[in-house]
């Protein structure tokens, strides 16, 4: 297990609460040994976990917003594609002990028991280690996706594209500068040029992230010269 941690940046004290996070139900009936042999009740308790982390950062960072939009914010960042997301760079789907039926038929690729696989792991890490170490782990995986979801209400690539076109200026182009850090939370980062010069840096924790970012401060500058 100790590359899985690695990856999961968290060590276990007690290695039988990770082995039990990666056990599918199909696998512990297969044996006989019911619920009490895979990962339901931690996926349920991971759950909680989650829900209120996240419903805290974002009342703690975005307090301002309506009850609704941090309601919607939550739900794309708990739901299902989100988590198998931040779960593929840990490995948790190859990890999983599925029955023989559920590893044949794609088990491991399945976003549904990838998603809760990662939020038994977050129940095991908060068993093992407290709530401040489940805190750490969502630091690194989850909660930097709240500024990804607030900013995708705003595409300031497109918002730049349409600005200096308005000029007659070629579309911005971008390009990757860098990348750093470990494979489990890695940072790009990216430059916008448009004009025949560099307009904008960015940094986020995709290339995506990097290049929006990049763009947001392209587009401030764009807007501060004519203003």
């Amino acid at each position: 297990m100790s590359e899985l941690e690695k990856r999961l940046g968290y060590t276990f004290r007690d290695k039988s609460l990770l082995a039990l996070a990666l056990t599918h139900s199909s696998w512990s009936n297969e044996r006989g040994l019911g619920h009490k042999g895979c990962n339901e009740r931690l996926e349920f308790l991971g759950d909680s976990i989650l829900g209120f982390v996240v419903a805290e950062a974002l009342y703690n960072t975005y307090g301002e917003k309506p009850e609704g939009e941090m309601t919607r914010l939550r739900a794309e960042l708990v739901c299902e594609a989100s988590l198998a997301e931040s779960a593929e760079p840990l490995g948790l789907g190859e990890q999983l002990k599925l029955s023989r039926g559920e590893a044949m038929g794609g088990g491991h690729q399945r976003p549904s028991m990838i998603a809760d696989a990662f939020e038994a792991v977050l129940a095991a890490i908060y068993l093992d280690g407290g709530e401040a170490a489940a805190r750490e782990f969502l630091g690194r995986t989850i909660l930097p996706k709240i500024k990804m979801a607030v900013a995708a209400k705003h595409d300031y690539k497109t918002l730049l594209q349409e600005a200096v076109q308005r000029l007659g200026i070629s579309a911005p182009t971008y390009r990757m500068t860098g990348e750093s850090g470990p494979d489990h939370h890695k940072v790009f980062t990216a430059q916008v040029i448009y004009g025949g010069e560099v307009a904008g840096e960015g940094v986020g924790y995709s290339k995506k992230e990097a290049e929006q970012a990049a763009a947001q401060a392209a587009y401030g500058r764009f807007r501060g010269e004519r203003a």
